[in-house]
């Protein structure tokens, strides 16, 4: 057996990755777009070090990592990228979207909590009975430590009026 490539296989004939290509393209009018937001801060026209300084560096920075992405996406060079599973993928979006939904009319507690709920179910633990109670549980523990002890305010629904 021979440690020779096939032709095939080796990375110059390997397709451009668009993936990756529109990855690149995103993150570089991402880097224009913080460019341009940078060019319009005013302020620190005396010194050489400004407000707009950093900005502009995290723009060169995103304009550099896109076209290094594009580079290696138009190569070909990217690994293999694994199957996504759509279940749980769909089952934490579900979680936050219930969250955003419920967080005003349930509270804190019980909205995270079965974001806390959906979430283990997406790693794989499958008794909702049990997550969801502990979910809310830990969740009413740092609702407590968030509101009463560090005086933040976070929405308070039944449970947490039930209490305080």
């Amino acid at each position: 057996m021979s440690d020779r490539l096939d032709p095939i296989d080796t990375p110059s004939h390997r397709r451009p990755d668009r993936a990756a290509m529109a990855i690149g393209v995103a993150l570089f009018v991402l880097g224009l777009l913080v460019g341009w937001d940078a060019s319009h801060v005013g302020g620190g026209a005396y010194a050489r070090v400004g407000p707009a300084t950093v900005p502009y560096l995290i723009a060169a920075v995103l304009v550099g990592l896109s076209l290094w992405t594009m580079v290696e996406a138009w190569r070909g060079e990217f690994p293999e990228r694994e199957h996504d599973e759509v279940a749980p993928i769909v089952w934490i979006v579900g979680g936050l979207a219930a969250q955003l939904i419920l967080l005003n009319m349930a509270g804190f507690s019980i909205a995270t909590g079965l974001l806390f709920a959906a979430t283990a179910r997406a790693f794989g633990r499958r008794k909702l009975w049990m997550t969801i109670p502990i979910g809310i549980l830990l969740c009413f523990a740092i609702w407590i430590l968030f509101t009463q002890v560090l005086r933040l305010a976070l929405p308070a629904g039944p449970l947490e009026r039930l209490f305080f």
